[in-house]
């Protein structure tokens, strides 16, 4: 399960299993469960700045297709609760920094984007939005979300094609602000958490509800049935 680590001013919450370094980390009930279990203990803490990260070769596969396979009708439900989570993290009453450690898929190259700030490896992993290769739709607040947070060039071309982004081309296509080498990757988003931590608070988390008004409407918008089939 997902898990917090705190130094000083900067809260590290891995997507991932401690001392296991390649879980793909899909979004199953439970994970969602302890990744807001996790916030809440970052907010309970001391002020400070988020960093969103993993271990190993995934930042996070995304949506959990066992339980979407095995729950059909559960579907509109369990992404209302990945929409929920979408919006706690453009919320965050702390800057929030996602060190992109490995590959991030579909609903998780989305969890990146909520993301103040966003840093991503060099050498390996991949940025992608599969879901037209798959067949599956967006909902209106993951369309919102990738269609305010990306230019239109970049988000059509990743909504339509699926294309795979390394780390120097999610720089140039305005993805993540940088990307660095794997063994800087965590130090450099704990630097640039640590100088933002001081903004943390109230003001901040009403500045990010202002700022983002129209897409956290539609993620709060329930997902219909007839989207999902």
């Amino acid at each position: 399960m997902p898990y917090v680590t705190t130094h000083d001013a900067v809260h590290t919450l891995y997507l991932g299993i401690e001392g296991e370094s390649d879980t793909d980390n899909r979004f199953g009930i439970d994970w969602l469960d302890a990744i807001n279990a996790c916030l809440d203990e970052v907010v309970d803490a001391k002020p400070g700045a988020l960093v969103i990260t993993a271990t190993g070769k995934f930042f996070s596969n995304g949506l959990d297709v066992e339980y979407i396979g095995a729950n059909g009708d559960k579907l509109p439900a369990y992404l209302d609760r990945v929409h929920a989570l979408y919006t706690r993290i453009l919320t965050f009453p702390q800057p929030t920094v996602a060190a992109i450690n490995g590959h991030a898929f579909g609903a998780a190259a989305m969890l990146a984007l909520c993301a103040d700030h966003r840093i991503m490896r060099t050498e390996r992993g991949f940025w992608s939005l599969p879901e037209v290769q798959l067949g599956m739709p967006f909902t209106k607040g993951m369309a919102t979300l990738l269609r305010t947070r990306l230019t239109d060039a970049t988000a059509t071309e990743a909504m339509t094609t699926g294309r795979r982004y390394g780390g120097l081309d999610s720089v140039a296509a305005g993805i993540v602000e940088q990307a660095v080498d794997i063994d800087v990757l965590t130090t450099t988003a704990t630097d640039i958490a640590a100088s933002r931590s001081s903004l943390t608070g109230p003001a901040l988390e009403l500045i990010k509800k202002g700022l983002r008004a129209p897409l956290l409407a539609d993620l709060d918008d329930p997902t219909p049935a007839s989207l999902v089939g």
